[in-house]
Formats: C-alpha cells, sequence, structure tokens
C-alpha cells in the first residue's frame, strides 16, 4: 500500500526538496504552504510523482482543521508528517526586539506547528490501522543560541518539549515523533551567511552551509523507519559550521 506523507513549508527550501525526495521514494505526498504558486512550482518539479497542493496557513486554526478534512476525504490516512513550516526575523538584540516580530516568529514555529502536528496525531489516532510518524524540525538553535535570536531560539526549544511530548503521548496509538536539528542548509533564510553572520564575540563572520539534499535524504531515512523504530532526534549541518566548540 501506497504509503502518503504531508510537508509543511513545501514550497521553496527545505520542505520542497523534501518532499521531492518522498514522492521520489514512493510516497503520495501532500504538500502544504501559503502559496499556491510556490506549491504548483513543486508539483512541476515532481516529474510525474504524486503530488498533491494544499494552501493553507498554518497559523489559522480553521485553516489548518480544513486542511486534514480534505487530506482524509483525499488520502483516507496519513503515514507522515514532515512539521517544516518556519520563519524568522532580522538578527535584533533582546532589548530591542518589537512585540510584533516575537508573535510573528512565535506563531509560526510554535503555534503553526502545534496545530499541524495536533490534526495530523488525530487523524493518526482515528485512522485504520491506526498509527504514523510526525517529524518536527527543530534547528541547531534547540541546543544553542545565536545573538539576537531569541524569538527564533525560543520557538525551537519548545519545538524540543513539543517533540517529547508527543512522543510520549503518542506511544498508546502507535505513534512515533523525532525530530531533525538542521544547521546551515544552503536556502534563500542562508544567503546572507555570505556576507556574515553574528558570532558569540560580537563579530560577523561568513560561515559555511551544506546542500539541502542532505536534509532530505535524512526526512526519507526517519520516514521510512518501522513502526517498532524511531529516529527521536538527529543533527544535520554544514560540517565546519561553529557549533561543536567554543565558537
Amino acid at each position: 500500500m501506497t504509503k502518503t506523507a504531508l510537508v509543511t513549508g513545501a514550497g521553496s527550501g527545505i520542505g520542497r526538496a523534501s518532499a521531492l525526495a518522498l514522492a521520489q521514494a514512493g510516497y503520495r505526498v501532500g504538500l502544504v504552504g501559503r502559496r499556491a504558486d510556490a506549491l504548483a512550482e513543486t508539483v512541476a518539479l515532481g516529474e510525474g510523482g504524486d503530488l498533491t497542493a494544499f494552501a493553507c496557513d498554518v497559523t489559522d486554526p480553521s485553516a489548518v482543521d480544513g486542511l486534514f478534512a480534505d487530506v482524509e476525504k483525499q488520502f483516507g490516512r496519513l503515514d507522515v508528517l514532515f512539521n517544516n513550516a518556519g520563519t524568522n526575523v532580522k538578527s535584533t538584540n533582546f532589548g530591542d526586539l518589537t512585540v510584533d516580530d516575537w508573535m510573528t516568529v512565535v506563531g509560526v514555529n510554535l503555534n503553526g506547528a502545534f496545530l499541524v502536528a495536533h490534526g495530523a496525531y488525530n487523524l493518526m489516532r482515528r485512522q485504520k490501522p491506526q498509527g504514523g510518524r510526525i517529524i518536527n524540525n527543530g534547528s541547531i538553535s534547540a541546543h544553542a543560541p545565536r545573538p539576537g535570536s531569541a524569538p527564533y531560539t525560543a520557538s525551537k526549544h519548545a519545538i524540543t518539549g513539543l517533540t517529547r511530548s508527543i512522543s510520549l503521548d503518542g506511544r498508546a496509538f502507535d505513534i512515533a515523533c523525532g525530530q531533525i536539528d538542521i544547521g546551515n542548509t544552503a536556502s534563500d533564510m542562508t544567503k546572507r551567511m555570505s556576507g556574515g553572520v553574528p558570532q558569540a564575540d560580537g563579530t560577523n563572520k561568513p560561515e559555511p552551509t551544506m546542500d539541502v539534499s542532505n536534509v532530505a535524504r535524512t526526512i526519507v531515512l526517519m520516514a521510512d523507519m518501522p513502526a517498532d523504530a524511531n529516529v527521536q532526534f538527529v543533527t544535520v549541518m554544514a560540517t565546519k559550521m561553529p557549533f561543536v566548540g567554543r565558537g
């Protein structure tokens, strides 16, 4: 039986690459994002893969409810969720951070992640046969912050708590939950790294990046685990980025 995967933030970057990799691995893939045109581009890149676009704002509870109603109606079940959608704001000292910027980041990275995981969990719990796998996109920032990154770092630490809680509560329903923590994947969000990124010593320095295909392959690996095994946490990062060590 063909398995169904759902990927949020599938219109670009990590989400797009992971959705395409899952489709190539034989999954029927639902693509979720706010922009229908970007999702259509991902579908076009699928080269015959089984890809279906669902335009949805993950911060809107009613829209997320509608998303999972559509997923259940169209596919009948959901086997894997890659809970990937996220955003950030420019580096800002904590004292200068605005409430609006905080709300923007937490709204997508935490509240949106909760809403989507909650919808997936309840579908996986009620479907027959019961169960599935939720993969949350954390970050290197779930372990160590960059200067001026309070909203993003706080949201990613919270994702780790969400992952652990879902993993524990899901055991009774055969729902596994794991987390991928990513460091410096080359994408639109990391283009600025070529011009320098704030370091703990107050300097700005360029940092190495890695190709997004490394993340996509890891997502397929996590998705393909048998039901009795789970990648609880995995870190995939540019080998020479300043994470391990004193920075």
